[in-house]
């Protein structure tokens, strides 16, 4: 039973309800507050680094970063020097990007592309026994790489000998960039599978048996259909796996080693601060040469990220 809101007797007018937003605005207010304090916290040791990368290796080496607002316009304080060594004398860093790139690139892209095959065959390919290996394949997300890093070691060095058998008998795959390339990719499919099969099978199945009507192959209906709608998913994935790759540090190490012709920007960063520390004051400027690109991916792609990660979580 609907109760009716009384007249006021001398405008003629029905009185307004008592106003409810109150609660939920000052609640907004707090969320707001709450999220510039996180995000001014994280980005302390960034504004931290990027000062100390302008400074001289005399204020670096006696003072904190943050003395720097004290005294701003100290004499012989900020130079470009510690940039101009990175980008143009530090030995070797310039060739260690280009490695870098060698690495992440295909590393990101191989994953992605064998897993958009598998998230359509487990979401709209009838085979038997799909949903115990895709269990099987998501229960492998627990398994992080660098327990397996021994035995793959092995495997490179002996040819990749799996029961007595060597696939590539006269390829050594240690020291090479295909190692990181087969490394990443296959500890980097489940993840991908899993983000993209919760993406792919979230589509209409109207646009699926529709094109099934019309005559379309599987692979037809994959390239014109599935790709072009999961790209949010793809760019998703793709932001993560090449953060990933190109951060890595000990995985480079064991597989690729420090020699300067195979190096990656992560082990040319540890490499140039020196045995004792002589080269501390131009490490600074040297992380934000690494952060340069990452951060450039990051913001071109980040208007897919939270759409393709959360889009296959609530299907209907």
């Amino acid at each position: 039973m609907s109760t009716a809101t009384a007249p006021d007797t001398e405008t003629g007018s029905t009185a307004a309800p008592s106003p409810t937003g109150t609660k939920s605005s000052d609640s907004g207010w707090f969320v707001r507050i709450a999220v510039i304090a996180i995000v001014a916290i994280w980005l302390v040791p960034t504004v931290g680094l990027f000062i100390s990368s302008f400074r001289t290796r005399e204020y670096i080496n006696a003072e904190g970063w943050w003395t720097a607002f004290v005294r701003p316009f100290a004499e012989n304080q900020w130079t470009i020097d510690n940039y101009a060594t990175v980008l143009g004398q530090a030995r070797g860093f310039g060739a260690a990007f280009v490695n870098s790139l060698a690495v992440t690139i295909p590393a990101t892209i191989i994953p992605i592309t064998i897993a958009l095959f598998a998230a359509y065959a487990f979401s709209w390919m009838q085979f038997k026994g799909r949903y115990l290996l895709f269990v099987g394949v998501v229960a492998l997300i627990a398994v992080p790489l660098h327990v397996a890093l021994i035995p793959v070691l092995r495997l490179y060095q002996s040819g990749m000998e799996v029961f007595g058998i060597t696939i590539f008998p006269a390829l050594q795959l240690q020291g090479s960039f295909p190692a990181m390339w087969l490394a990443h990719t296959g500890f980097g499919l489940p993840l991908a599978i899993y983000l993209l099969r919760n993406y792919v099978g979230s589509l209409p199945s109207s646009i699926i048996e529709s094109a099934r009507v019309d005559g379309a192959s599987h692979m037809q209906i994959f390239t014109r259909l599935i790709v072009p709608l999961s790209v949010p998913a793809i760019a998703a994935f793709a932001t993560l796996q090449f953060l990933w790759v190109w951060n890595d540090l000990l995985v480079a190490l064991v597989f690729l080693g420090g020699t300067p012709d195979v190096r990656v920007l992560q082990v040319a960063l540890a490499d140039l601060q020196g045995a004792f520390g002589q080269n501390r004051h131009i490490l600074p400027a040297a992380a934000f040469v690494t952060m340069a690109l990452p951060m450039v991916v990051f913001f071109s792609l980040q208007r897919f990220f939270v759409r393709g990660l959360t889009a296959g979580a609530v299907k209907g």
